[in-house]
This record gives C-alpha cells, sequence and structure tokens, in this order.
C-alpha cells in the first residue's frame, strides 16, 4: 500500500483504487506482499490525470515526449484549467472557451507562458518623466495597466489606470496583441522581449491615437485627463510652460516604449514605516510616484515618476532613521527660523561626524568595520542610539556612561505602545509653502534628512537638508528647508502581484541601476 501511495500521490485518505480492490480480510503482512505497480504507465488515466495536474506547467511539455500514453493523457483541459487557475489565477469559467474552439493548454501555451516574462511592475523610458506600469492577467486577457497618480493636489485620491495595451487569445492559431493608446479602440500592436527584464511595445496603426482635431484637440483632452483642468485654469505661467513642455516630449513615445523591470520595495517587522509606494506634492510639477524604501537605519525615497529637474530613477530623499529629531511645540514650530535652526545644528554634527570618519581613514585608525559605522552615534554596546534634538542640545546619549542601551526599533516600540499618547501636534511654519493645506495635524516622529533638488535638466544637483514627518502609517511628509516648501505623500493601496524581488541583493542593483536609466 505504500509503494501505490507513493506512486498515485492519493493514498488511503482519497480512497485509493488499489486499496479498495483488495480483501478486506487479507492480513496486512499479506497486503505488502501484493504486486505494486512498477510504472506510472500502469496507473489508470484518472490518477494520472491528478499526479500531472499537480505539476508545474513548464514540466508538462517535456513529459508529454516520454510516450504516446502520457501525450494523450496531457491533451485533457482538466490539467491545465487546473495550472491556469493555480498559476496565474485565472478563476472564471473556462468552460466558455469551448464556444470559440481555444481549448484551457492553448491559453496557458499560447498566452499566459508566453506571456509570463511581462507580468508585474515596470517603469517605461519617457525620459525625465518615466512612469509605473502594472502588467496583470485580468481573466483571459494579459493588460498592461499605467498608474497615474490623481490630479494634483489631492493626494490622497485613488490612482488612475489607463490600458496601454493588452494580450488575448481569441483564435487557436496565436495570442493578439492590441495597442490601447488613444480614443479609437483596441487595434494592432507588437510586443518585443528585448531582454531578461525587459520588453518594448510598438503600435502598428498609429492613426489611431489622432484626433480629429489635430494637436490642439489632442493637447487639450490629454490635459484634462492629465491635470484635470484646462490651460486657461491655470494662471501660472510657469507651471503652464511645464505642462506644455511634457506634452510634446511624451508625445514622441505614442508609437514605441521601453519598459525595465522595478520591484516591490521589501518589508520587514522592524521597519518603523512600511516601504511601498507613495503619491507625493511636488509643487508646479504636480503629484509624482515615489517608492519607499528601508535599509535598516535610513529610507530611501526613489522617483517612479520625474520632472525635468529631478527626473524619475532619482533618490528623491534620504532619510536617517538614527537622527530622531524633537519638534518644538506648535507656537514655536510655527516660526520658520526656530524649525531651520534646529535641523542645521543636526546637518553640523552631521558633518562633523562625517570628518571625523574621513580623517581617522587618511590615518588608518579605522578598520573597515569601524568605518562602517563610525557615523552613526552608539551605545557602549555597539548599538544605535536615537537622535534627539531638544532645544538646541545633542542629547542622543553620546556622553561617556551611558547606562541603557536603546536600539532605534526599542525606542519606536515605547511610543507606539504608550496609550496616552497618540501624536505629537503639528502645524507648518510660516512661510512655508504646500500644495496640499489638508495635511494631517498630529504626527508619530520625525527625523533628519535630505532632499534633492536641482535645476533644470538635471544640472547643478545637490542634497539639502529638511525634516522628514512620519504622520500615520500610511502618510508622512518632508519639508524642505532651502525651498521652504512641503511635500505631503500618501500610500497607494493598491496590491501587485508578480512584483517581489528575488533577493535583498537584486532590490539594491535595480535601485542603483534606476539612476543610470535618466542619467
Amino acid at each position: 500500500m505504500a509503494v501505490c501511495a507513493r506512486l498515485c500521490g492519493v493514498g488511503q485518505a482519497r480512497g485509493c483504487r488499489r486499496r479498495e480492490r483488495l480483501d478486506p480480510e487479507v492480513e496486512p503482512e499479506e497486503e505488502e506482499r501484493i504486486e505494486a505497480p512498477r510504472s506510472l504507465l500502469q496507473l489508470p488515466p484518472e490518477i494520472l490525470v491528478h499526479i500531472f495536474g499537480s505539476l508545474p506547467g513548464t514540466q508538462l511539455p517535456s513529459l508529454a515526449q516520454v510516450c504516446r500514453k502520457f501525450r494523450q493523457i496531457l491533451s485533457t483541459d482538466t490539467i491545465w484549467r487546473r495550472r491556469c487557475r493555480e498559476e496565474y489565477g485565472i478563476c472564471e469559467n473556462l468552460r466558455k472557451l469551448e464556444i470559440s474552439g481555444v481549448s484551457c493548454q492553448d491559453v496557458y501555451v499560447k498566452l499566459l507562458h508566453r506571456y509570463r516574462h511581462i507580468l508585474g511592475l515596470w517603469q517605461p523610458d519617457i525620459g525625465p518623466y518615466g512612469g509605473l506600469l502594472n502588467v496583470v492577467v485580468d481573466g483571459l486577457f494579459i493588460i498592461g495597466w499605467m498608474y497615474l497618480p490623481p490630479h494634483d493636489p489631492h493626494v490622497d485620491n485613488p490612482m488612475r489606470l489607463k490600458p496601454l495595451f493588452r494580450v488575448h487569445l481569441m483564435e487557436r492559431k496565436s495570442a493578439t496583441v492590441e495597442c490601447m493608446y488613444g480614443h479609437k479602440g483596441p487595434h494592432n500592436g507588437h510586443i518585443q522581449i528585448v531582454k531578461k527584464d525587459e520588453f518594448s511595445t510598438k503600435c502598428n496603426q498609429t492613426d489611431y491615437h489622432r484626433m480629429s482635431g489635430g494637436r490642439q484637440e489632442e493637447f487639450r483632452t490629454w490635459l484634462r485627463e492629465e491635470w484635470g483642468r484646462t490651460l486657461e485654469d491655470i494662471f501660472h505661467e510657469h507651471m503652464q510652460e511645464l505642462i506644455l513642455m511634457k506634452f510634446i516630449y511624451t508625445s514622441q513615445y505614442d508609437n514605441c516604449l521601453t519598459y525595465r523591470r522595478i520591484y516591490y520595495p521589501p518589508s520587514s517587522p522592524e521597519d518603523i514605516l512600511k516601504p511601498g509606494l507613495f503619491k507625493g506634492t511636488y509643487g508646479s510639477h504636480g503629484l509624482e510616484i515615489v517608492m519607499l524604501s528601508v535599509h535598516g537605519t535610513s529610507a530611501k525615497g526613489t522617483k517612479l515618476t520625474g520632472d525635468p529637474n529631478v527626473p524619475a530613477g532619482q533618490q528623491t530623499l534620504e532619510i536617517d532613521l538614527t537622527r530622531r529629531v524633537q519638534l518644538p511645540d506648535v507656537e514655536h514650530l510655527r516660526v520658520f527660523e526656530e524649525l531651520s535652526r534646529i535641523i542645521l545644528e543636526v546637518q553640523e554634527q552631521v558633518h562633523r561626524e562625517q570628518q571625523v570618519v574621513v580623517a581617522a581613514a587618511d590615518d588608518g585608525q579605522l578598520d573597515e568595520k569601524a568605518q562602517a559605522g563610525a557615523a552613526t552615534p552608539c551605545s557602549s554596546d555597539g548599538d544605535p542610539l536615537p537622535y534627539h534634538q531638544q532645544n538646541g542640545q545633542h542629547v542622543a546619549g553620546l556622553e561617556e556612561g551611558v547606562k541603557e542601551k536603546q536600539s532605534l526599533q526599542e525606542v519606536v516600540g515605547k511610543e507606539e505602545t504608550t496609550p496616552a499618547v497618540s501624536g505629537q501636534p503639528f502645524v507648518l511654519p510660516l512661510g512655508v509653502m504646500a500644495r496640499n493645506e489638508d495635511y494631517p495635524r498630529l504626527c508619530k516622529m520625525c527625523f533628519y534628512g535630505t532632499g534633492l533638488i536641482a535645476g533644470h535638466g538635471f544640472t547643478s544637483p545637490e542634497r539639502t537638508a529638511g525634516v522628514f514627518i512620519l504622520f500615520d502609517e500610511d502618510r508622512f511628509g518632508f519639508i524642505w528647508l532651502e525651498l521652504k516648501s512641503f511635500s505631503l505623500y500618501s500610500r497607494i493601496q493598491d496590491t501587485f502581484q508578480n512584483a517581489e524581488a528575488p533577493s535583498e541583493e537584486a532590490f539594491d542593483e535595480m535601485l542603483k541601476n534606476m539612476q543610470s536609466w535618466t542619467t
């Protein structure tokens, strides 16, 4: 019986057919001596269907070459229906395909398996503007959805989804690729997998993109969709120029686009803020999409969409999670100079520590391990300490005789478990510009960070000091001191399939590559 269970994968609990044929009066010892099938070929077809249906679809073509019997069994649609459901999540009734003469095997082999490499998250190569594309299996279609931020400045609104292409199987011969760009319906397109983690799309009927009113009508339609307003509604001349520039530039890519794979940021239970994708306000540039990732004692905000000043792929924010900042009370927080003084003192402390590290490294006084951790204030046991700035004094516990070690996670845990404290009152200092005045009036904690600014064309880029404000699980803000500007970020709540990084190293490598794509 044990031999039979190993061969058929069913066993006693599921009513093995061989068990049913045995005499119930036969002793167990005699039963074991009964000859079991010596080959899978001796098993009943329904058992083989069950076994083959549990195998990954990628292994079935090789199995079909073993013999004629296996090839015949693998033509059973039940096997392929199960693979479509378990591997690609198709839950609808696939039997309706029989009407059009398309089998589940056709769907799996000619559609799902063939285009499996384009599923997941991608960034289109549209110069500095970038973007976010999510390719998913949607019923019996594979659809590429472009994710567009909500209209400025409504950062808490959901994302807007626009289909760019779709692939479907309407006949037995091959899958059909259709371009969805424009306003005249689906039309003929093409997808080419250029190399690993990169593919391109091409429209073969660009006349479907054109409008009867010419470029002027196309611009006005794009303006209503992209910005939710007309050009006459925008009184800021500089903003009008930026919008017109973006339309002219992005219109060049309505025929052919290249996409590079990106991963959703990994997370761990110790993270202060769960990583993810966020919508953020960027002044005259409107709303942009930022990927927030946590790397131990630091966090990075990487642009998935960008602008002519700081393009997509660049790290717009860098947050030092060991540099905790204690904001003054609301009355003093309203004075911008007071906030600026606190943050600049932290910045000066960072610079001094970096100079000490560089000097010690030049003198050969630090080994490799010490150099890696010297810039982070530590306790006598070597654990990172929280950084507080209270009344202009550095009280992070750097002085000798620290009696109690406190890691950053321990400090956060104490605050989260304090029932009497729900947050610290927060208000923007006078003179700080904000696109969205509807920001939270309570914050959980703040950290020192830097934001990337640059001139047009990403000229003279530099990191400027600022403060990262964590409001809640789904919102944070950043005050750019030099710009006297405030950006509010809200989490994108959509879930993304096939977007997990194979390893942390692969994710870090992707972030490095993203910066080179637009520089």
